[in-house]
């Protein structure tokens, strides 16, 4: 009955452990980091110093990203404190039942000793010995007595063992009640954190409903622009693919031609295919970033109704920071947009890594670069006090998800 109840705990605990998605301690702790490293560089590089009233959206934003990641957080620190009663329980079970083993044992040992001194004090090994009938039986006697001394000293060294595995459970158990009490403590804060945070969210859709309909025609009026840059880039990777290719046909009338879609050379191909192979490896654009708005259509995180399309990944770094180059490649174009803002485009191959939202640049049209390079400053926004990259991906003409050629943080 008792190993019955056992094996249906046992089930339950791993049940817990499937909760958890198959991931081990190790895995969640290695996530928990991630994220509190991830709410640290937030605060770092979104909630700088700002005029409130003119920073309400963005404020709003940023504040949303942080409840979202601090949500995350919590999700992963119930699942590691899942895992740690789980493991905290077996390990209980396992330390009571070597407790008993080693309590067995050494009630028998101390019985052992006990009957081996009143064997002692009425006989004498000696006299034992003597008092065979022959020398077979003396011989058999003394074997005897050798085995019984060889048992007593490996049932000593068995205690010993025993009780060390006791003391290094006992250490591990305290340890994970330890671990579990600072998640249950690290959990209460963050819960805390978010009611703070839901304050100052409240307190931005207010000044926003103030002024609804201006945030509105601006959100608007940003969308048009990127509309128009995109468009402006569209047309000028094609333009660039048309010039490489008619350069192609002059040379070489056998080579065949598709529209939008650049006639690889022998090592261009070479290198499209490194770029390729490099998926999911590449550096990061910048040397220290979070992502504020991920690739494709995605609702507006204030207005229901309003739809963003995401060409890429916009990237938050600090200040003064420069965007580097992904890949070895060619400087294909430089768009100057307004306000001097500037689009880097290279080509690696057939495929393109744009680096948009520069405030200058340190490379020129048809100069060659290697991967980590400096492509760029990086524009500040003196209004949100942001530096934001905009880094796209291309294969020829077809716009890529980024996030999937990047190294993952």
């Amino acid at each position: 009955m008792k190993t019955h109840q056992f094996y249906i705990i046992l089930f339950i605990v791993f049940l817990h452990c499937f909760s958890c998605i198959g991931q081990t301690r190790t895995q969640l702790e290695a996530q928990r980091k991630k994220y509190q490293a991830e709410i640290v560089q937030l605060n770092k590089l979104l909630f700088n110093e700002r005029k409130k009233e003119q920073n309400a959206m963005e404020s709003l934003k940023d504040i949303k990203q942080k409840i979202e990641v601090r949500n995350k957080l919590i999700a992963t620190i119930q699942d590691e404190a899942k895992l740690l009663s789980d493991e905290i329980y077996l390990n209980q079970r396992e330390l009571n039942k070597l407790n008993r083993k080693l309590t067995a044992l050494k009630a028998d040992y101390a019985d052992m000793i006990f009957k081996s001194y009143k064997s002692k004090s009425q006989q004498s090994r000696l006299m034992f010995l003597l008092s065979s009938q022959n020398f077979y039986q003396a011989y058999k006697r003394l074997e005897y007595l050798k085995q019984y001394t060889s048992f007593r000293k490996k049932q000593g060294e068995e205690i010993v063992l025993q009780s060390t595995e006791v003391k290094i459970l006992n250490d591990s158990l305290s340890s994970q009640k330890r671990v579990k009490e600072t998640l249950l403590v690290s959990e209460e804060n963050q819960k805390k954190e978010i009611e703070q945070d839901k304050i100052k969210q409240e307190n931005y859709i207010v000044i926003i409903k103030k002024k609804e309909s201006q945030y509105k025609r601006d959100i608007q009026k940003k969308i048009k622009d990127e509309r128009t840059i995109v468009a402006k880039i569209d047309k000028l990777i094609k333009d660039e693919i048309a010039k490489a290719n008619k350069k192609v046909t002059t040379n070489s009338a056998k080579a065949k031609i598709t529209k939008n879609e650049f006639f690889l050379s022998p090592e261009a191909k070479k290198l499209a295919g490194e770029f390729e192979s490099n998926k999911g490896r590449l550096p990061w654009p910048v040397k220290e970033g979070i992502i504020v708005r991920r690739f494709g259509d995605q609702p507006h995180p204030t207005f229901p109704g309003i739809t963003i399309n995401s060409t890429g990944l916009h990237i938050v770094t600090p200040t003064g920071s420069f965007a580097n180059a992904v890949f070895n490649g060619e400087v294909l174009n430089v768009l100057v947009g307004s306000g001097g803002i500037k689009n880097v485009l290279i080509r690696h191959g057939n495929y393109i890594t744009s680096y948009n939202n520069l405030e200058n640049i340190l490379v020129n049209k048809g100069d060659k670069v290697v991967t980590g390079q400096r492509i760029g400053k990086i524009f500040t926004d003196k209004l949100s006090n942001k530096t934001n990259l905009v880094f796209v991906v291309f294969k020829n003409t077809t716009r890529l998800n980024p996030a999937d050629w990047i190294m993952s943080r």
